[in-house]
């Protein structure tokens, strides 16, 4: 990737990231803080995602991201196919995929461990759907406080004592992922994981055990990235948000 002249705030174009993943051993993918431009996620086999650094709007930090419906083909591929991988542990009956991003990994998922179909959540609300079966969705990217996430009531009986794992594509707050918990636990279901392309930072863990003693453990990822804090030659990881858990 062609590196422009630097920015006042390292950061470029998302347009050319997501596309292709480093291969291990490559020295893309041992890069050193300061992070200029792009930090580079490594997967269990050793190769590496390299993700867009994104200013934050308030403060000196910045956040790694990964847009998946902007990523190739091949990169949602290999993420799914990890997270088939991590999945099996868990053996569910059934995977609930979260929306937006969170539906370009949860049929792969369900497909990669032999299910015939998956179980989506929406933000559409369509006429034969009920409050009962809704939950208020406040992430930081939904300011709109009237946002809900749904389940369709026909999705009732393949739930019904069954064992659940929730797919989304990234997991930073928590406070997706705890709307879910609050929907689910409600229903005839069991929770067994909590999986995701990519865990940001850590303060989701404390949002996680607010809502459901022991849910932060149930989480697992293919690749991390903590936030980032502005030094004078790039972005360098903040200590404390570092999460070492794995995978």
């Amino acid at each position: 990737m062609t590196q422009p002249p630097p920015s006042p705030d390292f950061i470029m174009p998302t347009t050319s990231f997501w596309q292709e993943l480093i291969p291990a051993g490559d020295p893309r993918a041992l890069q050193d803080p300061p992070y200029q431009y792009g930090y580079p996620a490594t997967l269990p086999d050793g190769r590496a995602l390299l993700l867009p650094l994104r200013k934050l709007p308030e403060g000196p930090r910045a956040v790694a991201s990964l847009i998946a419906n902007q990523a190739s083909f091949s990169v949602i591929k290999s993420l799914s196919a990890a997270m088939v991988e991590i999945a099996k542990s868990s053996n569910p009956d059934h995977i609930v995929g979260l929306p937006t991003l969170g539906l370009a990994f949860a049929p792969m998922v369900a497909e990669g461990l032999g299910h015939q179909n998956f179980i989506p959540l929406g933000y559409s609300r369509k006429f034969w759907y009920s409050d009962d079966l809704s939950e208020p969705v406040h992430s930081i990217t939904s300011p709109d406080r009237s946002k809900k996430i749904f389940l369709d009531p026909n999705m009732l009986p393949r739930l019904e004592k069954k064992r659940i794992v929730i797919v989304d594509d990234a997991i930073s707050s928590g406070s997706t992922i705890v709307s879910a918990l609050k929907l689910l636990r409600r229903l005839d279901c069991e929770i067994v994981g909590i999986l995701v392309a990519m865990r940001q930072g850590v303060l989701w863990k404390t949002k996680l055990e607010s809502e459901m003693a022991g849910a932060s453990a149930l989480v697992k990822s293919v690749i991390a990235a903590p936030l980032f804090e502005r030094s004078p030659d790039g972005w360098v990881p903040i200590a404390e948000t570092i999460d070492t858990g794995a995978p």
